[in-house]
């Protein structure tokens, strides 16, 4: 399974979910990629401040931010279980790639008010990739939402509106998460995080129901 992490939109944490996703996986006894589609390379560099801090590592983090990245990447899978792609801000070749490499598509979206609807242009993208691509599946996820659970509701509510849908799990802002991105950690390895860990979790397996 190969999903990617995608929005023309920067800052709407597609690393933090990227890691963090690998890392429940990787967790569970899979073989794990993370690819590094960024030229900022925000995954790779979080992968280097962890190997500074002799932190086990848990999964493999490679950097492919070319547009040739579907070409690249299935001697890549063969080798894994699941290949997780962090993908880039505004560089739509990179994007396409992604979107013609992938199973799954999770686009992040963060209020107010869903950062100006920039996923709007990612989803337009993947509309286009699906007209050669069918089997391709798509979903939004709120991300950095408020924790109190009346506005994420709301929030939800909103989303529905279009297609693809949102899931039904959501990832709060909290502070572990920028805490972990800058010491090359995970939330489930400090000890101050079990509501983090929940949420990343029940997302990890709601993506699962949906692509096996």
């Amino acid at each position: 399974m190969i999903v990617a992490l995608l929005n023309q939109q920067g800052g709407v944490g597609k690393t933090t979910l990227a890691l963090h996703l690998a890392g429940v996986w990787a967790c569970q006894g899979h073989r794990i990629t993370v690819v590094d589609a960024d030229p900022d390379a925000c995954a790779v560099e979080w992968s280097e401040l962890r190997a500074q801090e002799t932190l086990p590592s848990r999964f493999t983090v490679i950097a492919i931010a070319r547009d040739t990245l579907h070409r690249e990447l299935p001697p890549i899978t063969r080798d894994v279980d699941r290949a997780i792609i962090d993908g880039p801000s505004h560089i739509e070749p990179i994007t396409r790639s992604a979107l013609m490499a992938a199973d799954f598509v999770l686009v992040p979206v963060q209020p107010p008010p869903f950062q100006g609807l920039a996923f709007v242009e990612t989803l337009r993208l993947a509309n286009g990739i699906m007209t050669v691509r069918p089997q391709l599946r798509i979903r939004l996820v709120l991300n950095r939402c408020n924790a109190r659970a009346g506005v994420t509701q709301n929030l939800t509510q909103a989303l529905a509106d279009y297609d693809p849908p949102a899931l039904t799990s959501s990832i709060t802002e909290r502070a572990v998460f920028a805490e972990v991105m800058q010491s090359g950690r995970l939330a489930f390895e400090l000890p101050h995080s079990s509501a983090a860990i929940q949420e990343i979790t029940a997302l990890a397996a709601e993506v699962e129901r949906i692509v096996p």
